[in-house]
């Protein structure tokens, strides 16, 4: 077992904060989270974070109702910024300092995002959480993910799914899928690996920066990822 990461980027879906509810967000998974990343503040851990808003609006699906690409984009960084607000307050009611940075100004809800401004923040040991994505459409909040790892010096991205790592297929649907236990980049990109979108990855390997893939379902796996236990698929 490693001695574990200082700096991190924790990359959440939204799908992932629905819990059994199809739409939204589900209290009880929210509030896990929050005391998760409690223990690590707690612990001196430096932790950024990106959520996705695919529980109320994803991109793609917009566009199939009809809805231009760059707005159904925008649409959907407005979706992170929901559950960016509703993640602070759950972290803020269990006493944890915590931050919102969004992209696209909104400066009655969150702060600007400001590179300097944001490492600053996170040396005062508060939990900054970007917003927005990167304020731009045609890009993922993945893609957010691994930009603002590399921009906050994070050590790794920690990409929560609903699954335990990297399968060769997907396992839901295919019994026989195997799950990888570490990957190259060139392999994820490669095999077109469906973890996190081919620009992320890219945006990861041209900076060697590792990506975990591991199952954000089981209680304290945030904790045991970051103290460095060996969960789901270590990509690098």
């Amino acid at each position: 077992m490693k001695e574990g990461y200082r700096r991190v980027l924790l990359k959440l879906s939204g799908e992932a904060l629905m819990g059994d509810l199809s739409f939204g967000i589900d209290p009880d998974v929210m509030d896990r989270i929050a005391g998760e990343v409690q223990e690590l503040s707690q612990l001196g851990k430096e932790i950024g974070i990106v959520i996705g808003g695919g529980n109320f609006f994803r991109g793609l699906s917009g566009i199939q109702q009809g809805i231009d690409r760059a707005s159904a984009d925008y649409m959907g960084m407005l979706s992170t910024v929901l559950n960016s607000l509703a993640l602070q307050s759950s972290l803020e009611r269990k006493g944890v300092s915590t931050r919102v940075l969004s992209a696209i100004e909104m400066r009655a809800l969150a702060e600007p995002y400001i590179r300097r401004r944001a490492v600053r923040h996170l040396e005062k040991g508060r939990v900054v959480i970007f917003a927005a994505g990167t304020g731009n459409p045609y890009f993922t909040t993945d893609t957010a993910a691994a930009l603002r790892a590399m921009e906050i010096g994070a050590e790794v991205v920690l990409k929560a799914t609903k699954v335990d790592g990297i399968y060769s297929d997907d396992p839901k649907k295919n019994k026989n899928a195997t799950r990888y236990v570490q990957l190259t980049y060139g392999e994820v990109l490669e095999k077109r690996l469906k973890v996190m979108d081919a620009t992320a990855v890219s945006l990861c390997m041209d900076n060697n920066l590792p990506i975990i893939v591991f199952d954000l379902t089981e209680d304290r796996n945030i904790v045991r990822v970051v103290q460095g236990e060996e969960l789901g698929t270590l990509v690098r």
